[in-house]
């Protein structure tokens, strides 16, 4: 697991990284729950890491996690290493 807190730019350098070609898993099983809860599936989720804008990252259980979110939805992740990364929770945000 990365260990250290990176600015927003160089996190959706390395998330648009990761999806392009390393590797995305889900945190078992709430992260499935969550998508399942707000209508979102997986593809959801790779289009809001993409294309979505980073927030600073919060530190939570030990753990550097990353908002990532477009208008419409929330993903948060955290870097395993430089190759990947895990979706811990996801949401649609109300207006």
């Amino acid at each position: 697991m990365l260990n250290e807190r990176l600015e927003p730019t160089e996190a959706k350098k390395l998330i648009r990284s990761i999806v392009k070609d390393g590797s995305v898993s889900y945190a078992r099983p709430h992260a499935i729950e969550r998508l399942e809860k707000h209508g979102m599936s997986t593809v959801d989720c790779l289009n809001v890491l993409r294309g979505g804008r980073v927030e600073e990252a919060e530190y939570e259980n030990g753990e550097w996690r990353y908002r990532v979110h477009t208008g419409k939805m929330m993903v948060v992740v955290r870097f395993e290493d430089d190759t990947e990364l895990m979706i811990v929770t996801a949401w649609r945000m109300s207006k």
